[in-house]
């Protein structure tokens, strides 16, 4: 597909819009609400009355949906050199951010039920569960001051998920899925045959990386069942060689197992953020046509820096403006290590100077 056929639309009041001389598109699986950003600079600028903060927003590349949101913002500046206009906005789950969860309380309610109720009164009316085997969840309170996007982050957690708006504007809950094939191989040789890397950066962190990490938690006793206050659970980095202990106190592990679980989920979670590779590449689609998005795995060839192995695409931003033409902006992670575990998120804490609802803190009081 030719770059003039990646032209960028965005879709508003029924009316498609082009010819942007800047824009940005971010998608990331870490981030609940993608962005976008696009700019014109003309002679005179008409703007339709649709075009309006809260429209409801489609960003198309090349015909494909790649976000539907909101108009949040809109920026025109007028001067003796002529109009400039400024649009951005996030998709749908900018609204889960912004605003706060419907209060309520129940018992024995399905992950699908929990989703509906905390996104429907919001205006969400397609969403997907994508997961083979769910918690029934004893009782779920969502209290005032809860926003939307916590209140759902916490009933996907507690079972292993996470929450993400697909291009079309559809709620998923799910995971990874590292069974998908590699959608292309991007290489940067000395002798430059084959190359379609433009830039290459990698990033190798060990602060948030841990040696050893321990969670600590407990049980109260229930009926007949004592309770237990020595939970733990312990997971080990063997990447990193120094000796980097780290204790976390979590009230919500009340056995082994899930303490163990929490542990590996931390200390995946540490080795996500200790690694990062940025790639610049030409274009915003893979070898096979496919346009670059998250949860895609990339196969990297990069002699300057010594790599020669399969990526997780945890993040991409299309840009394109007059200097550089279309780029695609790809943020690859280890492949298979993102990796989500079922966490309880119980309302009711012990509470100390060290705890808050809802977070985990070390005893130093990080939260987690």
């Amino acid at each position: 597909m030719s770059i003039k056929d990646d032209e960028v639309e965005v879709l508003i009041g029924g009316l498609a819009h082009r010819g942007w001389e800047r824009y940005d598109i971010d998608s990331d699986l870490m981030t609940p609400a993608d962005a976008w950003h696009v700019e014109l600079a003309q002679t005179e600028i008409k703007l339709p009355p649709s075009v309006d903060i809260g429209a409801g927003v489609q960003v198309r590349v090349g015909g494909q949906t790649v976000l539907s949101g909101l108009l949040d913002e809109r920026e025109h500046s007028v001067s003796k050199r002529g109009h400039t206009l400024m649009l951005s906005g996030r998709d749908a789950a900018g609204v889960l951010i912004d605003c706060s969860a419907p209060i309520f309380g129940a018992q024995k309610l399905t992950l699908e039920q929990v989703v509906a109720n905390i996104v429907r009164p919001l205006g969400f009316t397609k969403f997907n569960i994508s997961a083979e085997k769910l918690l029934m969840r004893e009782k779920v309170n969502v209290e005032p001051g809860d926003t939307a996007w916590d209140a759902l982050k916490h009933a996907a957690e507690a079972n292993g998920l996470w929450p993400w708006i697909d291009p079309d504007g559809t709620l998923v809950v799910g995971g990874p899925d590292y069974n998908t094939p590699v959608v292309d191989t991007l290489v940067m040789r000395y002798d430059g045959k084959g190359n379609n890397i433009e830039q290459a950066t990698e990033k190798r962190s060990q602060v948030p990386r841990h040696s050893k990490l321990t969670v600590l938690g407990q049980a109260h006793a229930v009926g007949l069942n004592d309770g237990r206050n020595n939970v733990k659970g312990e997971a080990e980095d063997t990447g990193i060689k120094t000796y980097r202990p780290k204790i976390v106190v979590d009230f919500e592990a009340i056995s082994n197992a899930i303490a163990s679980a929490r542990a590996f989920k931390l200390m995946g979670d540490a080795r996500v953020m200790g690694y990062e590779l940025r790639l610049v590449v030409k274009g915003h689609r893979t070898a096979g046509g496919a346009l670059w998005t998250p949860g895609q795995r990339v196969a990297v060839r990069c002699e300057p820096l010594g790599l020669d192995g399969v990526y997780f695409v945890m993040s991409r931003r299309l840009s394109g403006d007059r200097n550089n033409g279309q780029q695609t902006h790809l943020t690859l992670r280890e492949d298979g290590v993102w990796a989500l575990y079922a966490h309880p998120h119980a309302r009711k804490h012990r509470r100390g100077k060290n705890m808050a609802p809802g977070k985990v803190f070390d005893p130093v009081g990080t939260a987690h």
